[in-house]
């Protein structure tokens, strides 16, 4: 089975992350940098199905079928990751959050990956994620934090 893990630090607080990273208006925002795709009916509760549309390639339509199976806010999400929505073939993306000094340190994990087929979409996704949340997410927390700064 293949994997990937992006861990990053954010300097906001855990709420303001937890925030950026799962309510719906921020996700688009930063989802869209680095070639991901855009959520259409997600929410951060248990049994929420949604999908997750992007940029069709050979061999993928486009869309990933999910659906959110644990929540425990603000530290963590995990949803279900399929490729095609009647596949057996089901990945899972888990998010850690934990405050550290100066702000929160956040972790993307992706596991499930089975095949050859599997290794490649692992590290595909991999750099994909990396680029969304070193270059999509930390814009969309500043201008968070700079609105609902007291």
């Amino acid at each position: 089975m293949s994997e990937y893990t992006v861990v990053r630090e954010y300097p906001y607080p855990i709420d303001e992350v937890w925030h950026v990273l799962t309510d719906p208006a921020y996700v688009a925002q930063w989802t869209t940098s680095g070639q991901g795709g855009r959520p259409e009916g997600f929410a951060a509760e248990v049994g929420t199905t949604f999908r997750i549309v992007g940029k069709p390639t050979i061999g993928w339509a486009g869309v990933v079928y999910s659906e959110v199976t644990q929540v425990e806010a603000p530290r963590s999400l995990r949803y279900t990751w399929r490729g095609e929505e009647d596949s057996d073939d089901v990945s899972d993306v888990t998010y850690t959050l934990e405050p550290i000094a100066g702000g929160t340190r956040f972790t993307w994990q992706h596991t499930g990956f089975t095949g050859v087929g599997g290794f490649a979409m692992s590290k595909l996704l991999g750099k994909v994620r990396r680029k969304m949340l070193t270059d999509g997410v930390p814009p969309v927390l500043a201008a968070y934090h700079a609105a609902h700064a007291s």
